[in-house]
């Protein structure tokens, strides 16, 4: 039987307060990278039966994923393009370490001068700042002939924001960009950052029947919360990766984002693939944008013959294709560790801890699942206990929130329980970067039709040295 663990509830102002007098987000944790020893910008961490090499040869296929996960993609090559975000998953995925989220500064900023995407009908949307997160652009609607959004024609679909026309190796394809500054005039333009991928495997590896026990453990909170899950349309099994929790598997994930991020076509997403105006609306890609690599489809694929090397476990790693490689990478990778001293102090967090459970963020948030699925694959990921701080079930969070974008059966409000393990040292906040301030992201959780709003409102009526010590909290996770 699934057990679900939490901390026990606190009462609010039970324990010692923080003397602060005014509430701030205390910023970026400092200290070790993901809070593993060992761990640098460029070198996660593994989980540990991955570190041992148990079973043996698993170290080499971790090693191998993050050596393909940060490789440059070029359309001669690996088939980038012909529409794409970027060119390599770790400069997107990048914070704190290779496998998190957006990092500070943002490489999408810089393509052009970086000579990615020369040419003159590519420019920088104004979307895509230094300063600013790695986005993807969504068109929540199509449009009317006049420019308007057609409220009763949903898209929703991936506008990417680059081509490789104008690149040496495009050939003669030529190709614009999505029309993003009308888009913006419509309201018609909203945004995704990327998910954090430590400790997917963990989150892979949990059960239906663990999820299930945790969502009937919720009901009857009194707070408004309902949530419910978002389901694999092949077998009917719980989703639970992306955004919208659209994803039911790593592989999945991989496959998509590999096709939908960088344009390159593999063994799940065997296409080229248009914009989605250009697919319902036209007619697909025009055929001089077609097998610019030259080398026909699928671009991504297994290599049938492995790369010679006298270690048969390196030799061996080379055999799966990139999308395969990305999703071992991320399956292995370790979850972050949280601090128990940083930023405020023991007292402080100890006391937030307690805060958050009170006031009802752990509902959704829930602290630890236990256990993980026994793993057929390395001791690590089996009868683990889940420190992600969610629930994995979709929630409407109100109009505040509400991007208009359907996936799966989550509606245009809805979005997974982000996992809270990490957010210590992310920069950026929500489902579209919006805010790089914690306590903006709490705050806009609030809005009309959020399961969220009692819980906000809790949270506001906390003394200003409370609300540090939740924000202390968070921050040392």
């Amino acid at each position: 039987m699934a057990i679900i663990q939490r901390p026990a509830a606190f009462a609010v102002g039970i324990l010692m307060i923080s003397a602060a007098s005014a509430q701030t987000d205390p910023g970026v944790r400092g200290g070790a990278i993901n809070g593993q020893a060992g761990a640098t910008a460029t070198n996660p961490v593994p989980l540990a039966s991955v570190t041992a090499n148990t079973p043996q040869g698993v170290l080499e296929f971790f090693d191998d994923g993050l050596d393909r996960f940060q490789e440059v993609d070029a359309v001669a090559g690996n088939g980038l393009g012909p529409r794409f975000n970027f060119n390599s998953c770790s400069g997107c995925h990048s914070q704190p370490t290779i496998g998190g989220s957006s990092p500070s500064i943002n490489p999408e900023a810089r393509v052009i001068a970086a000579g990615i995407v020369s040419g003159a009908t590519n420019s920088i949307p104004a979307f895509i700042t230094t300063n600013g997160p790695t986005r993807e652009a969504r068109f929540p609607f199509f449009f009317n002939a006049n420019g308007t959004p057609n409220t009763s024609a949903p898209n929703g679909g991936v506008e990417s924001l680059f081509t490789v026309s104008g690149r040496a190796d495009a050939g003669n394809c030529s190709l614009q960009q999505p029309s993003f500054t009308l888009a913006a005039q419509a309201n018609n333009l909203i945004f995704r950052i990327p998910t954090p991928l430590f400790g997917t495997g963990l989150v892979q590896n949990i059960d239906d029947s663990t999820l299930l026990a945790n969502q009937a453990a919720q009901v009857g909170n009194g707070l408004g919360i309902g949530g419910n899950f978002n389901r694999n349309g092949n077998d009917g099994t719980i989703a639970r990766f992306g955004w919208k929790a659209q994803n039911k598997s790593l592989d999945l994930f991989s496959a998509e984002a590999y096709n939908v991020e960088m344009g390159i076509s593999n063994e799940t997403f065997p296409q080229d693939r248009p914009l989605p105006g250009e697919e319902v609306l036209g007619g697909g890609l025009p055929a001089n944008c077609l097998n610019l690599a030259a080398k026909g489809y699928p671009e991504d694929i297994t290599h049938f013959a492995a790369t010679a090397s006298s270690d048969p476990f390196t030799q061996n790693a080379s055999i799966p294709s990139d999308v395969i490689a990305f999703s071992m990478f991320m399956k292995f990778l370790a979850p972050p560790v949280a601090s128990t001293t940083t930023p405020g102090g023991a007292t402080s967090i100890s006391h937030g801890s307690a805060l958050f459970n009170s006031i009802g963020c752990s509902v959704c948030h829930t602290p630890t699942i236990r256990s993980t699925q026994p793993s057929n694959v390395t001791p690590s990921l089996g009868n683990a206990p889940v420190a992600a701080f969610s629930d994995f079930e979709i929630h409407h969070m109100g109009t505040g929130l509400n991007d208009n974008v359907s996936q799966g059966n989550a509606g245009g409000d809805q979005f997974r329980t982000a996992p809270l393990w990490g957010v210590g040292q992310r920069v950026f906040f929500l489902h579209d970067g919006r805010t790089s301030n914690l306590l903006t992201a709490i705050r806009a959780h609030a809005s009309s039709g959020s399961e969220a709003s009692t819980v906000v409102a809790n949270f506001n009526s906390l003394s200003a040295a409370s609300q540090q010590d939740v924000l202390n909290f968070l921050r040392s996770l």
